[in-house]
């Protein structure tokens, strides 16, 4: 039993506080992947969803497309930039998150004996 504890408590101090250090950088790239951070930043002065408006052999056409086209530039650019700005606080409250767990984690095993003192005077 004792080298159970001891087991417990080597690993929970060694190998699993490391492994909550480390995951942060997978959670950070997740959270890229899922929002597409890099296409987004790429296509951010993109058309919304394609629409382009061809301009026809008048000028009162080619004009009517000049402006149908930069209002579709600026759609798209607004709604990006909303979902980048989503995703950036996203991984600021990530980083927040895994910054209190790593500080919280050396201290999780005390919890037990104080929920259970808590527990018993209640």
């Amino acid at each position: 039993m004792a080298m159970l504890i001891v087991s417990f408590f080597s690993w929970w101090y060694g190998a699993g506080w490391r492994s909550v250090i480390g995951s942060f950088e997978p959670r950070l790239s997740g959270i890229r992947a899922s929002f597409s951070v890099e296409q987004l930043l790429r296509t951010l002065f993109a058309p919304w969803r394609r629409t382009v408006t061809y301009p026809g052999a008048s000028l009162g056409e080619r004009l009517q497309a000049w402006g149908e086209n930069i209002l579709s530039r600026a759609v798209g650019f607004v709604v990006r930039l909303f979902v980048l700005l989503i995703a950036l606080l996203v991984l600021l409250a990530v980083a927040l998150l895994t910054a209190i767990e790593a500080v919280v984690w050396p201290f999780l095993p005390l919890s037990v004996p104080g929920c259970l003192v808590a527990g018993l005077i209640l």
